[in-house]
């Protein structure tokens, strides 16, 4: 039979993709209604802005702190084993601080449960890129469709950061101030459930030299004082062909499992690594730079009310880029594509402080400059996927997601002090200097790669 021409086709004929893409996709809802839930619901019901600021930023930095740590424990004990017990303490603490917010408890109670919501939050985009991965592994040019792959993943991100903040702002104007905090909880509930329950795709637990002294039955040959050592294998709760070792590997508790599994090396210690994480957190400083400066560029106009619109054409851009690049395959290094996006966004930024005081030629530059960002999210995780190993991936792209998280703080509070001492034509400097600061660091890191290589 012959395979269908379109690579989108090819990656939704696999078995099981339409199901984890679509519940993974769900499931990411929170990350772009959740921090501006907070803000809305704090100032309709406290009247304070700068608390409601200020309780988003925790909420954010909480869950940059611990988002690799959880892909450790993802990578390490797989998805199904970690993320039941995980995506179970996410929802109640969601639930918890929606409830509290509803009741108007104390501000420094909110500000503890909101810490804590943001302590248990992980990454569900890096979760679904892990799968792709492993489901294109023994597929046909497997690699170009994982650039396809990994494209329509950002391309859906960029869906989910364009919708999530509309929703929230009407559910909180129009439905009730803390509705929004409701609905992302839900949608993470219900998309996280079946995305741990489609066992088939779940990514093989790789084991090595298991040493489980009260299971002889999984080895195929005893060693002396009644101890029994295992070849390398592959365990997964969906795979057919794992014998009666996976049966066992299901009953195993978490402590077999920590002795069970090999100590993966941390991926920062991976050459390129850092320098792409680095990328990373300058280049995300550009986009809420970006945000804020076209903010009070609009409230000077007198055109706030159209903010909306303004922003959603760069991520129109965005979305329309990752399906371009989607198609394509492109010649050459993931780091030389890398360097080219950003010299070309960098350009956009400038053209977007030059055609700033004309909001309709600005949106037109908004869309072409958009074309660049989501291939560049795409190529930075294709480019992770070559720089560490397989069993260490989910902690690699949410290393990645991480970064990003630390850059858009780091950006909005730059441009907020820039704003305050100068104007928004000063402010819509910035982007095109972060963004221009990454060149020479992308370039390090394809130095140190191929120097490793």
């Amino acid at each position: 039979m012959q395979s269908p021409q379109s690579p989108y086709a090819r990656l939704f004929a696999l078995p099981g993709t339409k199901a984890f893409c679509i519940s993974g996709a769900v499931a990411r809802l929170p990350i772009s209604m959740m921090s501006l839930g907070i803000v809305l619901a704090l100032n309709h019901l406290y009247d304070n802005w700068t608390v409601a600021g200020t309780m988003s930023a925790a909420y954010v930095l909480a869950m940059s702190c611990v988002t690799p740590f959880y892909a450790r424990a993802f990578d390490r004990f797989g998805q199904a084993r970690v993320g039941r017990l995980a995506l179970a303490v996410q929802i109640a603490a969601m639930l918890s601080f929606a409830i509290a917010a509803l009741v108007r408890v104390p501000l420094a109670v909110l500000f503890v449960l909101a810490i804590i919501m943001g302590l248990t939050q992980f990454s569900f985009g890096a979760l679904v890129r892990t799968r792709w991965a492993y489901a294109l592994r023994n597929v046909e040019n497997g690699d170009t469709l994982l650039n396809t792959a990994y494209a329509m993943e950002a391309a859906i991100d960029e869906i989910v950061f364009i919708l999530g903040p509309i929703m929230a702002a009407w559910l909180a104007t129009s439905v009730h101030p803390v509705s929004q905090l409701f609905v992302p909880t839900v949608a993470c509930g219900i998309g996280g459930t079946v995305f741990f329950s489609l066992k088939s795709t779940q990514p093989n637990l790789l084991v090595q030299e298991i040493d489980v002294p009260s299971s002889p039955e999984l080895c195929d040959d005893g060693q002396a004082a009644g101890r029994n050592v295992c070849e390398t294998r592959d365990v997964n709760d969906g795979d057919s062909g794992a014998g009666s070792a996976r049966d066992h590997a299901d009953q195993l508790t978490l402590r077999q499992l920590k002795t069970r599994a090999p100590k993966a090396r941390s991926v920062l210690l991976y050459a390129g690594v850092l320098p792409l994480l680095a990328v990373f957190v300058v280049f995300n400083m550009s986009f809420t730079s970006f945000d804020v400066s076209i903010t009070a560029t609009m409230k000077s106009v007198g055109l706030e009310p159209f903010l909306g619109v303004q922003l959603a054409m760069f991520a129109v851009g965005s979305c329309a880029g990752a399906l371009m690049f989607g198609s394509r395959q492109l010649k050459g290094s993931h780091w030389a594509h890398m360097v080219m996006f950003l010299s070309l966004l960098t350009v956009g930024y400038v053209f977007f402080r030059l055609t700033m005081d004309n909001l309709i030629l600005l949106g037109i530059v908004e869309i072409l400059a958009g074309l660049t960002v989501s291939p560049l999210f795409a190529t930075g995780n294709l480019i992770v996927k070559d720089l560490v190993p397989a069993e260490s991936l989910t902690e690699g792209l949410s290393w990645v997601t991480t970064a990003g998280t630390v850059g858009t703080s780091i950006g909005s509070s730059v441009a907020g002090v820039v704003l305050d001492a100068y104007d928004p034509h000063i402010g819509m400097m910035l982007p095109f200097l972060f963004t221009l600061a990454t060149v020479p660091i992308a370039l390090a890191g394809w130095w140190l790669a191929r120097r490793r290589a």
